[in-house]
């Protein structure tokens, strides 16, 4: 199995924010995940370390030219 490196591309303050700029990547065919220590969403006062948006290596460009229009 190939090991694929992820990258943050952004920090966001919370969730929901993180959550709709992962749609604008969806929407231009970059696959992303939200990594946000929050016991699973039982706990979100614990999103004080932030929320990450994190992508593929090899998309981070893309991911950026993408977050950069939708800011």
């Amino acid at each position: 199995m190939k090991h694929t490196e992820l990258v943050i591309v952004r920090d966001y303050l919370n969730k929901p924010e993180a959550e709709m700029a992962q749609g604008a990547l969806q929407a231009a065919g970059v696959r992303s995940m939200i990594r946000a220590d929050d016991a699973g969403g039982n706990e979100p006062n614990l999103w004080m370390g932030g929320v990450k948006l994190l992508v593929r290596a090899e998309d981070a460009a893309r991911a950026a030219e993408v977050l950069g229009r939708a800011k």
